[in-house]
């Protein structure tokens, strides 16, 4: 019994030891892969992902192990049923993306047809008996279509955030690289560390804002990670790739939400509005460290909620006006 006791042991520590071998951190734009690779016949063969950032790549050797040289090589240029399937994701994005674009000249659009209405004086003539109804019913129906803009959006951005992964998760699987690095190392099987940075593999950004009337605006900063990456090692941080060398990390689940950080910040010029459809905005000052990036956003004023909204984001040092609804 204790024999099999001490077997189960040491098979839990290989285990642990096996996951912590491959890893791979998100950042807000991007993330960081690194593995433990194991040459055979003195060689080690990295498949270079197509996100990977050029000039990112990292071969360290372990202790005992000398690199002799690195030879970039070319990939099979060969293209299978994922990569099919991989162009057929990208080209949803893209579609998805334009009406987003569509959404956002709708939005403006009715926006100041809002402010147009309820910036009228009512005149009554032969043709409009009642002013004040014919002003009532163009608010509602302009704040109507707001209101269909709002919830496309919001599909069409859920829909993004799936697609990202998606397309995560084809990348991962595909067949073939963009291109192979071959290291040659001494001895036959010695061990190297593989780092590398990906473009566009970073977790989505998402913010519960809250505004109590103390000149204050306390920010909770989330991250929807991406569902690859199965068998890695997964952490998140609030910062970005340029900063991963002194950057905190989280530990995560894949297509989990990462709580990221908290931050309490200064804020003037609050304003709500008193209208069925709410309205808000302030000047946010960003005094943390941290680049708060776009991402959709719930709004709280003294515990309650009263809406969600597209945060564009703001830098750190800077001073933005945030705007929600109609002003």
């Amino acid at each position: 019994m204790k024999l099999i006791s001490m077997l189960c042991l040491f098979l839990a520590a290989a285990f642990n030891t096996s996951a912590l071998a491959r890893s791979v951190t998100f950042f807000s734009d991007g993330a960081m892969v690194e593995m433990d690779m194991t040459a055979a016949k003195g060689s080690v063969d990295i498949a270079l992902p197509a996100g990977m950032i050029e000039g990112s790549l990292r071969v360290r050797p372990d202790s005992g192990t000398s690199i002799q040289r690195v030879d970039i090589l070319p990939a099979s240029p060969e293209r299978d049923a994922g990569d099919k399937d991989l162009d057929s994701l990208v080209e949803q994005k893209s579609r998805l993306n334009d009406r987003l674009q569509a959404l956002a000249t709708r939005e403006a659009i009715f926006t100041a047809a809002a402010k147009s209405q309820s910036g009228k004086a009512p005149r009554k003539t032969k043709t409009n008996p009642d002013p004040m109804q014919s002003i009532r019913q163009g608010t509602e129906f302009a704040i109507a279509q707001l209101e269909a803009v709002y919830t496309a959006r919001r599909k069409a951005e859920q829909e993004i955030r799936r697609l990202d992964g998606r397309i995560a998760a084809a990348k991962a699987g595909r067949r073939g690289s963009e291109a192979i690095a071959r290291v040659l190392v001494s001895p036959a099987k010695g061990k190297v560390v593989v780092r590398y940075a990906l473009a566009q593999q970073g977790w989505v950004p998402r913010y519960d804002i809250h505004l109590n009337g103390d000149g204050t605006a306390v920010i909770q900063m989330s991250g929807q990670l991406p569902g690859a990456f199965t068998g890695f090692l997964l952490k998140a941080s609030p910062a970005q790739l340029s900063d991963n060398a002194t950057a905190p990390l989280f530990p995560a689940q894949a297509g989990a939400v990462a709580r990221l950080g908290g931050f309490r910040l200064p804020v003037t010029e609050e304003r709500f509005g008193t209208g069925v459809q709410t309205s808000s905005s302030f000047v946010l000052n960003n005094t943390a460290s941290t680049h708060l990036p776009a991402g959709e956003a719930g709004i709280y004023r003294k515990s309650e909620y009263v809406g969600t909204f597209r945060f564009e984001g703001i830098s750190s040092g800077r001073i933005k006006r945030v705007s929600m609804g109609t002003q």
